[in-house]
């Protein structure tokens, strides 16, 4: 392969790394329950393993609400890393692989918040990462620089930690880092609510097991009866339950239900805190996390906020192992080049890497989207086709009349209706990687509803469509992966115009912008749909399907499937019209990237 190439071979969870020194250190000392006092004499309770040596070595931190006792050696020995399909995974197991840290000179510590496990509690946790960082820093066997580990909460702690500036936190690694925008915006995208908080909580709201609901303000006691008399949330009996116990189970989603409402002061601090973060960060995420879409959103938008050296990473479609150890020597490569000023070769490559589904390569990009994207546009035409030539006006090139579809609401069905477009079978390979957006003119009888917009790849098809007995129509049986997904609640319509770009509609989604949505009016909806990176390969077709409604799969309304949250639809029959013609030009905006003799000697 041409060492110029963008395509590195690679698993779907493990970039393409050459670098991985050999043990420097052996055996390890654990020190556990230390407690830590803040500033204010409140103390966090750490566990720390560190190699054993005199060496005065860098430590990294992860630090998160979880049970630091499932985190340590001894649980990753008895639970060998499990795949996501396996029964032993554990989401929460996520501070790193302590012995291959210990063993490649580093100090391992891991920490619960004030108020979680054996922390203790009261006051205020504004400063306690930076006091944990200090104290780390000025340890014996700490050499005075610290950097951080972990995914999900223990990423979202990197990011706070780093705001707070503490001189001896010299770089982070957050992956799957948490919302940027985190009131609301990159929680719930299109403003659309969801059952994520409960997929990870178990749901457990029984009143049985509370106390009696707490007297409420006059503005939230309004808030509450608001959201209790809504037949949208009422159905959903998990979401009841929440509300009736007035935020003593759940308390983020439930102030959530009772504002589900962005705010121009959440954006404003969200990115006030951007500017606070000084130190190299490398941010990641995965394709399995549009989903639950906090991460997913989160990490690209930490991305494009920072301004500190940074870098971004997209791993594949199957949630990392637990215990957490992927990628170790991507995470090895980055603290020995800025902890231990090690030539690690991170200066020599580009920022981006990226797993590309469909050709199962990884491919590097000089930022984020990538500078040289085709931005290509797919027209929704008629019986079910996608076209790439703009409706010709005055002309009998499309039709006016609008496609359809009626959803009755879960309290009578479990069909979910949609609409369906395909392109014919691609002449040759289509590669599309970074944001997608959907334009739709549409409209619906009801003063309210929900757009679900998903993205697929079918085939390969060898078929063709004719008049001819068995050519009819294309073939039910195709094989079909999901490559993106994207939501808008329909009363979330207005745009921001100076906010918005092509590929990424931004809504306000505040109280104040909502409109009612006028039965029977077309109205133009900015769909943003999660960024892919897929290669539709010769003989596929590129599929996209439009929805109102998405169902829960397991016992009791919870999902089944790791972290698919479904999302609380309409409580009445919905008649849906989608317009596509030179006056209502609906149209898919894909991210096209252009494919040269290179790239594809290297997908051969």
């Amino acid at each position: 392969m041409n060492s110029t190439s963008p395509w590195r071979k690679g698993r779907a969870s493990e970039p393409p790394a050459d670098y991985c020194p050999p043990p420097s250190h052996s055996g390890s000392i654990a020190m556990r329950d230390v407690m830590v006092p803040m500033r204010d004499g409140v103390r966090l309770c750490i566990d720390i393993f560190r190699p054993q040596t005199d060496d005065r070595l860098p430590a990294l931190l992860a630090i998160a609400p979880y049970n630091k006792e499932l985190l340590g050696p001894e649980y990753a020995a008895a639970v060998p890393p499990q795949p996501a399909w396996s029964t032993l995974w554990a989401g929460a197991i996520e501070a790193g692989d302590t012995d291959f840290l210990n063993a490649r000179g580093y100090v391992h510590v891991i920490g619960t918040t004030r108020a979680s496990g054996k922390s203790e509690g009261g006051g205020a946790p504004t400063w306690d990462y930076y006091d944990l960082i200090e104290w780390i820093a000025e340890q014996p066997w700490c050499n005075g620089k610290v950097g951080m580990i972990g995914i999900s909460a223990y990423g979202a702690a990197q990011l706070q930690a780093a705001a707070q500036q503490p001189p001896h936190l010299l770089a982070i690694f957050p992956y799957d880092p948490g919302p940027a925008y985190r009131e609301f915006r990159d929680r719930n995208p299109g403003g659309m609510l969801h059952s994520f908080p409960l997929t990870i909580d178990s749901g457990s709201v029984s009143h049985g097991t509370q106390t009696q609901p707490p007297t409420l303000s006059p503005a939230q006691q309004k808030l509450w009866e608001e959201a209790m008399s809504n037949p949208d949330i009422v159905q959903h009996h998990q979401l009841y339950n929440i509300l009736s116990v007035k935020g003593q189970k759940a308390n983020i989603f439930y102030n959530t239900l009772l504002n589900p409402y962005d705010s121009a002061e959440a954006v404003r601090k969200a990115e006030e805190m951007f500017g606070r973060i000084k130190i190299p960060a490398y941010l990641g995420t995965g394709w399995y996390a549009q989903t639950y879409k906090s991460h997913f959103q989160g990490a690209q938008n930490w991305y494009a906020g920072l301004q500190s050296p940074k870098k971004l990473m997209f791993t594949g479609m199957a949630h990392l192992d637990r215990p957490f150890r992927a990628f170790h020597q991507e995470i090895l490569r980055w603290y020995d080049h800025w902890l231990k000023g090690v030539d690690s070769g991170f200066l020599n490559e580009p920022p981006v890497k990226i797993f590309v589904m469909g050709a199962n390569r990884w491919r590097y990009a000089n930022d984020w989207p990538l500078p040289e994207t085709q931005w290509t546009k797919l027209y929704l035409d008629s019986w079910e086709r996608l076209r790439s030539e703009p409706f010709t006006p005055q002309s009998r090139d499309g039709s006016v009349t609008p496609d359809a579809f009626v959803q009755m609401p879960p309290t009578l069905t479990r069909t979910i209706q949609k609409l369906r477009y395909m392109t014919e079978p691609l002449a040759e390979d289509l590669l599309v990687i970074g944001p997608i957006a959907l334009t739709l003119y549409a409209e619906i009888d009801q003063p309210d509803g929900n757009w679900i917009a998903i993205l697929k790849d079918l085939g390969p098809d060898p078929s063709m469509q004719s008049a001819r007995p068995g050519e009819v129509a294309v073939p039910a049986d195709l094989p079909e992966r999901e490559v993106s997904r994207g939501w808008l609640k329909a009363s979330h319509l207005a745009l921001d115009a100076e906010r918005s770009r092509p590929w990424k509609p931004w809504h306000p989604m505040t109280r104040e912008a909502r409109q009612e949505i006028k039965p029977g009016e077309v109205n133009e909806y900015q769909i943003e749909m999660m960024a892919t990176a897929n290669l539709f390969r010769q003989g596929h077709r590129v599929c996209l399907e439009i929805t109102s409604m998405d169902f829960p799969t397991g016992v009791g309304g919870n999902t089944n499937v790791e972290y698919i949250p479904f999302h609380v639809c309409s409580n009445k029959t919905t008649l849906h019209k989608i317009h596509r013609c030179a006056e209502h030009p609906s149209h898919l905006l894909l991210p096209v990237v252009p494919m040269n003799r290179m790239d594809h000697d290297a997908l051969d």
